[in-house]
């Protein structure tokens, strides 16, 4: 049996949605991200990684990663920024705000969520946003982070996007202006579905001649390998039992794995080992030999060895640094 390798990536890296807010805008306004290092420690405690999005369910806005060129979001459009970067909403191109303070998201993350804020003036609505942000895990390895860009655009604002992300943007829209019970746990769920149709589509529409793990995934041999080692991480994988599976030759399913994923399979298997270790032992009630023979090492020792040399601390400390 094979597995969904996004499925199973996303799975294993833990990624979580959660803190919302409900932005009503008046121009002239702007607004700043909030930094990561106060917002991972609310989301996910003991995350590296930060992702921040914007679903405009309302007029017009422009949004940029700081020091960046501006880009043009309209109604039923949603903007990702995949490394947290800093950025900036604002009515016009170019704006600069003061970013969120630290009592102020203190007093935001206290109370039901989503938390309503208003920017602008007294004149007419410009622009209405659901704000959200994901966190996850991006050490030892995550195959998916390396292998997006920094800022992803979805949607189609002129047919109103009656797939998926146009459902998302609606009920989003709902739950924020209702605020029913378990209204933030809608959305948090939510925003993780939102993430993975973003990232499909962002998939669907990669040239053929790009390269990277996602174009791996969309090549009918490749992307059997990987779901063959996703699925059976812990199997004593050669190239050869790889190639015979995918019906490829060794030489030609070597040269276009690496083409395209950036390294050999069985290095890509070892790294993918590792992060699943990882997890294992950030949960703290797992014994490192369990660990090893899970993830197909014939000894803990062999597999503290390979741990330390790829991740660069032992097991045993990784598991305490969680």
């Amino acid at each position: 049996m094979t597995a969904d390798a996004l499925s199973d990536v996303l799975k294993t890296v833990r990624l979580t949605g959660a803190t919302f807010f409900d932005v009503v805008a008046k121009a002239p306004w702007v607004a700043e991200s909030i930094p990561r290092e106060m917002l991972l420690p609310k989301i996910l405690p003991g995350a590296e990684h930060l992702i921040a999005y914007h679903v405009l369910t309302e007029g017009r806005c422009f949004a940029n990663i700081i020091g960046e060129e501006p880009i043009t979001v309209e109604a039923g459009e949603v903007i990702v920024f995949t490394r947290g970067d800093p950025h900036v909403l604002s009515s016009s191109p170019g704006m600069r705000s003061d970013s969120v303070a630290a009592e102020t998201l203190d007093a935001v993350t206290a109370g039901q969520l989503p938390f309503s804020i208003n920017y602008g003036g007294d004149g007419p609505i410009s622009a209405k946003v659901v704000c959200g942000f994901l966190a996850c895990d991006a050490r030892p390895f995550n195959p998916l982070l390396d292998n997006l860009p920094p800022v992803i655009k979805a949607g189609d604002p002129e047919d109103g996007d009656a797939r998926w992300l146009g459902q998302f943007i609606r009920l989003a829209t709902t739950e924020s202006a209702e605020k029913r019970a378990g209204g933030e746990g809608v959305l948090a769920k939510l925003s993780e579905l939102m993430f993975i149709e973003v990232i499909r589509r962002y998939l669907a529409e990669l040239p053929p001649e790009q390269a990277g793990w996602l174009a791996g995934l969309r090549d009918p041999f490749v992307g059997k390998a990987l779901s063959l080692m996703h699925a059976r991480p812990q199997r004593a994988w050669t190239i050869e039992m790889l190639a015979k599976e995918v019906g490829l030759s060794r030489s030609v399913l070597a040269e276009r794995f690496a083409d395209l994923v950036g390294m050999p399979p069985m290095h890509y298997l070892a790294k993918w080992r590792m992060q699943i270790a990882a997890g294992l032992l950030s949960r703290g009630n797992t014994n490192i030999a369990t660990v090893a023979a899970e993830i197909g090492y014939a000894s803990e020792a062999a597999f503290s060895r390979a741990f330390k040399k790829m991740v660069g601390v032992p097991p045993s400390d990784w598991g305490r640094r969680t």
